[in-house]
């Protein structure tokens, strides 16, 4: 591509922000539908949870490989194959008729964001090489994406509620085929640089992954003592460890282990995973307490999240002007503080809530969310030399996506268990048979439709008034335990963070961590200009804002 082509800079522009607009709407709009696609193809809380772990956990096995793919075969090659592994993703999981089918689905897009992500921020550096106009078209980049996160709720609601739960996917298809076919005339080939695949820890990190996800996801209805639960528990153990010694010996790792012997490091990192496990793993069974308990429609559960990505929007920039002035640890330890103060006053409320009075909660959530994003980001930066920039940035994002896997998982595992001995104590009082009490439970998202919600369909068989009121109340109190757990991991974290922060001054890029490990001239990415301290926070913000937008999963 001609580089004085400003018309053609503006295209391949276009083509990014379309494809990262089109990836963040995709997971907001997916958490509203959850409440319909249970009821439609019949299955509870454990798989609803496949539908959103299928997509994370896959893309945060191969996000790193998905980088390295594109340094060994060309970025704008493995940008075009993931963006139509996305497309025919969500093609499929429109179409998808049980479950299964639908979780595949969610996969195949996992593997199509993981491929076209890492590549997207380095054919936008690519394209603009004047540091102002690059500036801009990061900035422009960074705001279309959290405009994705944005207009999710509000698209996806009423789509929900009107056309049905296929359309939050078939909306991916069209934009998904205009980006394709802009990204085949507008953006540059850039030429591949070899650098070998880390074949090891790709097969190690994602089949422990996957078994550390079904033991939490499975344990609470088959039993923590199931030989299947109990099996892939250990047989997670052994392989995430023989992982993470094998990064330690590796040149070329998937993941920089040694960058967590720097506290500053470590603790930035720390949050960056935590705000995805409290934040990312409740807002997954919001929508379900929303339409199901609460009895809200779609649209309206929708338009009730509204705040709060919309203080994440706002608050976004600011933290990246906070942290310029401030350094990280401020912005970060207040962000952190606030996800803590939300998520753990929903505690407060139970089926029985109006709106107004918990609508602070989604305001100090969207605004603490937004407050630590961009932070980590600039904290990772600071610290590691330019040469490891990309390294860093693929780190924060990996621990970003294994935060929400782990948050649902988890989480999930907390509010499930929670629920079945409530249920269980509030079915005994009303005489109900004990051989009833387990398939009640184990199906509470179709048990949540006959809650009698504007927006859920009549379900064939309603549950009993007394046995639907037990059935709410557990929900509830499953979810009240399952937020105050993650309020305290986040309360936890920004204790820690203001420890850790407080110890070491910000340094520029070259510090101690980049000498921590020899990187191969055939692998690193290309040295930028040192940087003086008085540019590194601003040069620093610049990639961070969009590192961080990125890497965002709502």
């Amino acid at each position: 591509m001609d580089g004085s082509s400003a018309r053609r800079r503006r295209l391949a522009l276009l083509t990014l922000c379309v494809t990262m607009f089109m990836s963040m709407l995709d997971n907001v709009i997916v958490n509203n539908a959850l409440p319909r696609i249970g009821q439609d193809l019949d299955t509870g809380i454990s798989g609803l949870q496949w539908i959103a772990e299928g997509y994370s956990l896959v893309y945060a096995a191969l996000v790193l490989t998905g980088g390295a793919l594109g340094d060994r075969y060309g970025r704008t090659r493995v940008f075009r194959l993931g963006l139509a592994l996305f497309t025919a993703g969500s093609a499929l999981a429109a179409l998808a008729g049980t479950i299964g089918v639908l979780v595949g689905a969610r996969m195949l897009q996992g593997v199509g964001a993981a491929l076209l992500t890492p590549g997207s921020l380095a054919l936008l550096r690519h394209v603009f090489t004047d540091e102002r106009e690059r500036a801009r078209a990061i900035a422009t980049w960074s705001g279309v994406s959290a405009l994705g996160l944005s207009v999710g709720p509000v698209v996806g609601g009423p789509m929900v509620e009107h056309l049905g739960w296929a359309s939050v996917f078939w909306i991916n298809v069209p934009i998904g085929a205009a980006g394709l076919l802009l990204a085949v005339r507008v953006l540059p080939d850039i030429p591949p640089r070899p650098r070998r695949i880390d074949l090891g820890g790709l097969a190690l990190s994602a089949t422990g992954l996957a078994l550390l996800v079904y033991a939490l996801v499975e344990g609470p209805s088959r039993g923590w003592t199931d030989d299947r639960v109990l099996g892939c528990g250990a047989a997670s153990a052994v392989l995430l460890i023989a992982f993470l010694v094998l990064e330690l010996r590796l040149t070329e790792p998937m993941l920089e282990l040694r960058m967590f012997r720097d506290g500053a490091l470590g603790g930035a990192l720390l949050s960056g995973f935590t705000v995805s496990f409290g934040m990312f793993g409740a807002l997954f069974f919001l929508p379900l307490m929303m339409q199901g308990t609460l009895g809200w429609s779609p649209a309206a559960a929708g338009y009730a999240g509204l705040p709060m990505t919309a203080m994440l929007v706002v608050a976004a920039p600011l933290s990246g002007r906070l942290t310029a002035r401030y350094g990280p640890r401020p912005p970060l330890v207040l962000g952190l503080a606030l996800c803590a103060a939300g998520l753990g006053g929903l505690a407060l409320y139970g089926d029985h809530a109006r709106y107004p009075q918990y609508l602070w909660t989604l305001f100090a959530m969207g605004l603490g969310m937004g407050l630590t994003f961009t932070p980590v980001s600039i904290a990772v930066m600071m610290r590691v030399s330019p040469a490891q920039a990309g390294m860093a940035s693929a780190t924060v994002n990996t621990l970003r996506e294994l935060g929400g896997v782990l948050g649902i998982a988890v989480l999930g595992a907390v509010l499930t268990n929670r629920l079945t001995d409530s249920l269980t104590a509030a079915l005994q009082r009303l005489g109900v048979p004990p051989e009833a009490v387990g398939p009640i439970a184990d199906a509470p998202a179709g048990a949540l439709h006959g809650a009698g919600g504007s927006g859920a369909s009549a379900p064939s068989a309603p549950l009993p008034g007394p046995v639907r009121d037990a059935v709410d109340g557990a929900f509830i109190d499953g979810i009240h335990l399952a937020v105050l757990c993650g309020a305290a991991a986040l309360a936890v974290t920004a204790v820690l963070v203001a420890v850790l922060l407080g110890r070491t001054r910000p340094v520029v890029p070259g510090g101690a961590v980049a000498a921590r490990r020899p990187q191969p001239a055939d692998s690193a990415e290309p040295a930028d200009p040192p940087e003086s301290p008085a540019s590194a926070g601003s040069a620093g913000a610049h990639r961070a804002e969009a590192h961080g937008a990125g890497a965002h999963r709502a």
